[in-house]
């Protein structure tokens, strides 16, 4: 079995001591990112829908950066979202500017509520490590 290797941005070790999850783990060549949220560092939810997507995406590029990888490495993606007809326009408009295009396959999900009362969205991803750093 390969060794697996438990990725935390240092900025969120609170996260992972309050929450007791990794945000990542990788396999190999391949790394597991956990579901990511727009919270603030204090780990409060944001409440504005577009700066919570923004939060999201940005929290998953650290995750992403701290196992050595960017957006151009993920191969899959699964969005969750609380209340989808009124919310999926700006996160469209946010992913199309953060995210590079037709780059992996993705799964959206509607769901009734997340973990935490008030967010909208949850990112997670599977990235391949083909131009990244071992």
């Amino acid at each position: 079995m390969p060794d697996r290797e438990i990725i935390i941005p240092d900025a969120m070790r609170p996260i992972v001591e309050r929450a007791g999850y990794a945000p990542a783990v990788r396999v190999g060549h391949t790394l597991y990112c956990a579901g990511q949220v727009g919270r603030t560092p204090e780990l409060e939810v944001i409440q504005d829908p577009e700066q919570q997507f923004i939060s999201a995406w940005r929290n998953l590029e650290d995750v992403l950066a701290a196992g050595g990888c960017s957006f151009e490495d993920v191969v899959e993606m699964t969005t969750y979202h609380v209340n989808m007809s009124q919310h999926m326009a700006v996160f469209r408009e946010v992913k199309n500017r953060v995210f590079p295009k037709g780059l992996c396959a993705w799964t959206c999900v509607g769901v009734s509520e997340l973990a935490h009362p008030g967010l909208l969205v949850e990112i997670k991803c599977v990235a391949v490590r083909r131009s990244c750093s071992e």
